[in-house]
């Protein structure tokens, strides 16, 4: 008997998709506009260009591993990245208003290395429970 596999979308699937593809169109604008982002921010353009690889990088994994990972554990490194991109901007911001040039590179150089953490972290993750060779997520 054949058994049929149904992929059932979740709010949190849906929503690692979103923030996937939210970097990806980041990813594009740094790559795009690397010179004049890279002036509005302080940042030379060669580091908003990394900045948009590394972003590309980092959504295109997490969008690829959206099947192979528990959402569970999609949860846990969102929140973290994006605590970390809270901290990295609070602490940009502190900077500025004090009048230090460096605000800009702290918050892009988040951006630089926080996808890729991000992306190692979901490569290296326990892929999504099984049962019967079809993936279960518990978390929902």
């Amino acid at each position: 008997m054949a058994q049929v596999v149904t992929s059932r979308v979740t709010r949190r699937t849906a929503g690692a998709v979103a923030d996937g593809a939210f970097k990806v169109l980041l990813a594009a604008v740094y790559i795009a506009g690397a010179a004049p982002l890279g002036r509005l921010l302080g940042t030379p353009a060669w580091l908003m260009a990394v900045s948009g690889v590394a972003l590309l990088i980092g959504g295109g994994v997490e969008i690829g591993y959206t099947r192979r990972r528990s959402m569970r554990t999609y949860t846990h490194f969102m929140i973290a990245y994006d605590s970390g991109w809270v901290l990295a901007t609070l602490t940009g911001l502190l900077m500025a208003w004090q009048g230090s040039s460096a605000g800009g590179e702290v918050w892009v150089g988040y951006q630089t290395a926080a996808p890729l953490v991000f992306a190692a972290l979901l490569l290296a993750a326990a892929p999504g429970q099984t049962i019967s060779g079809t993936r279960r997520d518990t978390s929902d």
